[in-house]
């Protein structure tokens, strides 16, 4: 209720609620709060006061009247209006005594805002007596209200309002209004929260000596809370109320004291302290202060009292000074030495729960001290013990169930001790319960656990929980991976022993994990690790020697320390001391020896030297060559999963090197080496999907392989992907794919790619037509030495697509192809050196290049003009004129009277050269010499004089070289039967031959003539065989020998092969002189073919024809 009338804005009458327009009330209502107030309606009364007092019928006499009326009828509103009135109102006569007592009357009615006012007119000593009880009396009144409003009680539960009676109990001091207004403030409840004003509330009720407010202060100065942390102010406080009486707090104090919290250090008041409040009955310092008596602290040490203090504590039940007082009576100290009390104050301490007694009440149970022995007894408080947590008790169960001993192996149970024993603090149970946590032993598996329980070892000590700790830190095993953390207690264990936390250590420096990296702590914790004999370190420590990490490099200190690993089973310490051996490094060069250690590392399962050993047993290195055990390392190291092991044994079995060729076994191994990723045997396999080699003939799954090996990175096989997306083999024909893949192709180097690419760009095949690149890709090519790119440049720069026309270029590239054998190239070589195009006018050397392309069989040009090949000059009947020739002499000896048939060999010789003056010695002539009469031969000059001599440097060359030679005699050879002759002769087959060569020799030799090839035959056999020899080396030119060539069949393969394998026999051997010698029916001269055919005994001799 206002203490002043206020001014109503209301539309309709406050009685009858009908409408009216400048009156609270209408006047039919006015008239009837009258009746009723004359009445004694006490309602009505104050109704009437406000209308008298703020209506527009002004009357405060009338108002004052009214409050009057109501007042005495002891409405409270009424009593407290009133009372304002008589204090000051202009209105009435001021009459304090009336005031105070109509305060008062509203005050012993509960009216709050009247005992407010009440309590300050006793402050005040305005309207009574000043009375500072009577203050205190009014606003405990308030404090009491407060709390009715806080509970609900009697009146609607509000917490701001009883916040604000609060407020207002504490403005005149009171202490427990004080204490709850600070928790209000604290927790925020009526008011917002404000730790400030909490503590300031606190701190004035502590101040104004409530206990518990004292209490509270120190324990929020103990703990930060609402206040900063502040031991001393938090010993202030305890010690205020200690010397209020409070037992808890003396303790409290006593303790702080002992140790130093908030003050000084100071036993003599700690035993003061726990005095007072153990003569004051309080049990939990009788315990303590017989402490003190026992070791003397702040007193005089005196067993007798420590005895009567545990006695008094253990009889008001702490079962610490049970069993303290039971060891007094065991050991006699304070008191007469009692095995039957001793017994007693244990077993009273084992019933109160003090597991350490029932352990101890165990043993006197199994020995019989103090009481009868009881084995079943002593179980009991055995198993009581552990089930409570005695460690020493738990894992000796533990052990029991791991070892059956008194009861069956039981894990799950055993992990269940092995837990309260670890969660009691036993480091072994500790690492034991990691472990089984670690591998799901007796429990699932948890690595998380397995962390936790490692660490809580490793704290303890424990160096085996350190090393596993470190090893969880380093691999993020049941934690978060932490290397600094993992190096820290790698470290610990390694100092103090373990050698393999020794080596991870090393590890740890060498690659900067979790420190930086320290070559040279490596080294020594390396070389620490393995002078304790700690095989892996051995070989890391020679590595270090070997490349001078951390240390002076020192070959033979890393070849001692390989032996050292090797001999104790390290596989890779015995690759690298065979390595060692054989190089002769760090020791003296040893190849049986290097053998001997690359076998045993082989036989240990080390895939690497498998693949040594087999080159060994290869070539014949440190052991007999032997290509079955070769083959045999090939199978188990695919066996082992060596995945170029399986290729190169596929490579193996399509062959016949060191067992029967085997196409299904090849391709199976193709097929394993495919799957396990290895791009070449992809390759491959596609190649036998594509040709039917070992399994069906399948070109969806030759696409297929060709696809994964080009999506690998296997440059032919982009290339043949690219192939059968042009052709759609295997596949829908694509040509954007194909320009796709010849793209990649490029891009990896593959230059019959770029020559396809090319021809894409020209065409517009898979790609918009682009004479540009056409001739930029035909260039590329024709660099990689691609004869057809050279041809196809050539005829860029001719026509001018794609560059500018430029005769010179393309004379220079149609020369270029031509100088390989392109007959095109050659036929259009010749019309440029006949008709000057590009270069001089040549006509010699446009005959020399028409009768190239004549001799190819392919075009027969018309030539009209011979010139010299050195000067240039015509000539009529040599290729050579004769000023520019070297020539030489030769005479026949004894030829003075020389026959028909002699001058008619010569004929032959001579038509023989004319038809293909490059392939042939060249003859000039016949002179006699005019002293002896003997002929006189004269023939150009050869520099080693035959061909005999020139063998010792040919035996030397690869076969594809040899085959390029041969193909040579071939051209020559035919051109001699072409002129009805033949030439033969039949050397004996020298070692390493391949067998197809061998097979085509004796061909050549077959008795009948019919069963021997054409020259057209031999020109085409050994053309085809130089040209899959020269893309096999081309393919494989990174010297690994992996790939196959693409598209050829398994019979020029297996024929490729051979050369390949001749070419490495070449390589190990000596040149045999014994090739050289002569077949005996070998024949040196040139004959009419007639001659030959009639003798039909020497049926050995070579007839071939067209």
């Amino acid at each position: 209720m206002e203490t002043k009338f206020s001014n109503l804005n209301i539309k309709n009458c406050l009685y009858c609620n009908n409408p009216f327009t400048k009156e609270l009330w209408c006047k039919e209502c006015i008239n009837s709060l009258e009746k009723l107030a004359e009445n004694g309606n006490k309602e009505a009364m104050f109704n009437l006061t406000i209308h008298y007092g703020n209506g527009m019928e002004k009357n405060l006499e009338k108002a004052f009247y009214w409050y009057q009326k109501a007042a005495k009828n002891s409405l409270k509103d009424a009593m407290l209006n009133l009372a304002i009135h008589y204090e000051g109102e202009e209105e009435t006569e001021m009459h304090f005594e009336k005031a105070f007592y109509w305060h008062q009357k509203a005050a012993e009615k509960d009216h709050i805002k009247a005992i407010i006012n009440l309590a300050i007119c006793y402050k005040n000593g305005k309207q009574t007596e000043k009375n500072i009880e009577k203050v205190f009396y009014c606003y405990l009144k308030v404090f009491i209200l407060a709390l009715r409003y806080e509970n609900g009680e009697g009146k609607a539960k509000n917490l701001e309002k009883a916040f604000y009676w609060y407020q207002k109990a504490v403005e005149n001091g009171n202490e427990e209004a004080m204490l709850i207004l600070a928790m209000r403030y604290e927790n925020g409840e009526g008011t917002e929260k404000n730790l400030e004003k909490a503590f300031y509330w606190y701190q004035k009720a502590a101040e104004n000596g409530f206990i518990t407010a004292m209490t509270y202060l120190a324990f929020c100065y103990k703990n930060g809370k609402v206040t900063e942390k502040n031991l001393e102010k938090t010993f202030y406080w305890y010690h205020k109320v200690a010397e209020s009486g409070i037992n808890e707090v003396m303790l409290i104090l006593a303790i702080r004291y002992e140790n130093g919290e908030g003050t000084e250090k100071n036993l003599e008041k700690a035993f003061y302290w726990y005095q007072k409040a153990a003569e004051n009955g309080y049990t939990d310092t009788m315990f303590n202060l017989a402490i003190c008596y026992k070791n003397g602290k702040g007193t005089e040490k005196n067993l007798e009292k420590a005895f009567y203090w545990y006695q008094k504590a253990a009889e008001n039940g702490i079962k610490e000074a049970m069993l303290i007082l039971a060891l007094c009576y065991e050991n006699g100290e304070g008191t007469e030495k009692n095995f039957e009390k001793a017994f007693y104050w244990f077993q009273k301490a084992a019933e109160n729960g003090f597991i350490i007694a029932m352990s101890i009440l165990a043993i006197y149970y199994i020995i019989g001290k103090g009481t009868e022995k009881n084995l079943e007894k002593a179980f009991y408080w055995y198993q009581k013990a552990a089930e409570n947590g005695v460690k020493k008790v738990m894992f000796n169960v533990v052990n029991r169930y791991y070892n059956r001993e008194g009861t069956e192996k039981n894990f799950e149970k055993a992990v269940y001790w092995y837990q309260k024993a670890a969660e009691n603090g036993v480091k072994e149970a500790m690492i034991n319960l990691a472990i089984c946590y670690k591998n799901g032993e007796g429990t699932e598996k948890n690595l998380g656990e397995a962390f936790y329980w490692y660490q809580k070892a490793a704290e303890y000590g424990v160096k085996e929980a350190m090393i596993n700790l470190a090893i969880c830190y380093k691999n993020g095993e049941g934690t978060e991976k932490n290397l600094e953390k993992a190096f820290h207690w790698f470290q610990k264990v390694a100092e103090n022993g373990i050698k393999e936390a020794m080596l991870i250590l090393a590890l740890c420096y060498e690659n900067g994990e979790g420190t930086e990296k320290n070559l040279e702590k490596a080294f020594y914790w390396f070389q620490k690790a393995a002078e304790n004999d700690y095989t892996d370190a051995m070989f890391n420590l020679a590595i270090c020697y070997e490349n001078g990490e951390g240390t002076e490099k020192n070959l033979e200190k890393a070849f001692y320390w390989y032996q050292k690993a090797a001999e104790n089973g390290i596989k890779e310490a015995m690759t690298i001391l065979a390595f060692y051996y054989e190089n002769g490094k760090g020791t003296e060069k040893n190849l049986e020896k290097a053998f001997y250690w690359y076998q045993k590392a082989a036989k240990n399962g080390f895939n690497i030297a498998m693949s040594i050993l087999i080159v060994y047993y290869e070539i014949g290195k440190g052991t007999e060559k032997n290509l079955e055990k070769a083959f045999y390392w090939y199978q188990i190291a695919a066996e082992y999963g060596d995945n170029e092991a399986m290729f190169n044994l596929a490579n193996r079995y399509s062959t016949v090197e060191g067992s029967e060729k085997n196409l299904e076994k090849a391709f199976y191994w193709y097929q394993k080496a495919a799957e396990n990723g290895v791009k070449e045997a992809m390759f491959s396999l596609a190649i036998r999907y594509n040709n039917g080699e070992g399994t069906d003939e399948n070109l969806d799954k030759a696409f297929y392989w060709y696809q994964k090996a080009a999506e690998n990175g296997h440059t032919d096989a982009m290339f043949s992907l690219a192939i059968c997306y042009k052709n759609g083999k295997g596949t829908e024909k694509k040509l954007n794919e194909a320009f796709y893949w010849y793209l990649k192709a490029v891009e990896n180097g593959h230059t019959v790619a770029m020559f396809n690419l090319a021809i894409c760009y020209k065409n517009g095949n898979g790609s918009e037509k682009n004479l540009d690149k056409a001739f930029y890709w035909y260039q590329k090519s024709a660099e990689n030495s691609i004869k057809e790119a050279m041809f196809s440049l050539a005829i860029c720069y001719y026509n001018g697509e794609g560059t500018e026309k430029n005769l010179e270029k393309a004379f220079y590239w149609y020369q270029k192809a031509a100088e390989k054998d392109h007959i095109e190239a050659m036929n259009n070589l010749a019309t440029c050196y006949d008709n000057g195009e590009g270069t001089e006018k040549n006509l010699e050397k446009a005959f020399y290049w028409y009768q190239k392309v004549a001799e190819s069989n392919k075009v027969n040009p018309n030539t009209k003009v011979e010139l010299c090949n050195e000067c240039k000059q015509p000539y009529t009947d040599y290729q050579w004129c004769q000023q520019c020739y070297e020539v030489i002499l030769k005479t026949l000896n004894s030829s003075s009277n020389l026959n028909n048939k002699f001058l008619e060999e010569w004929k032959y010789h001579y038509n023989c050269q004319k038809k293909s003056f490059s392939k042939f010695i060249q003859f000039f002539g016949i002179t006699q010499d005019p002293n002896s009469l003997n002929y006189i031969v004269v023939m150009s000059y050869a520099k080693k004089g035959s061909l005999r001599k020139c063998l010792s440097d040919i035996i030397k060359f690869k076969w594809q070289d040899k085959l390029q030679l041969l193909k040579k005699i071939i051209l020559g050879l035919k051109v001699i039967h072409e002129s009805n002759l033949t030439h033969g002769e039949r050397p004996e087959i020298i070692k390493n031959t391949p067998k197809c060569y061998v097979d085509l020799m004796k061909k050549c030799w077959d008795s009948n003539p019919a069963n021997r090839p054409t020259i057209i035959m031999l020109e085409n056999i050994i053309s085809e065989w130089i040209e899959c020899i020269s893309d096999y080396y081309r393919i494989n030119r990174d010297g690994n020998y992996k790939f196959d060539v693409p598209n050829i069949d398994n019979q020029l393969k297996d024929v490729m092969l051979e050369f390949v394998m001749a070419n490495k026999s070449l390589s190990q051997e000596q040149v045999n002189p014994s090739i050289t010698q002569s077949h005996p029916q070998a024949h040196y001269t040139s004959r009419k073919l007639a001659e030959i055919l009639v003798q039909e005994t020497q049926g050995f001799e070579c007839v071939i024809e067209d």
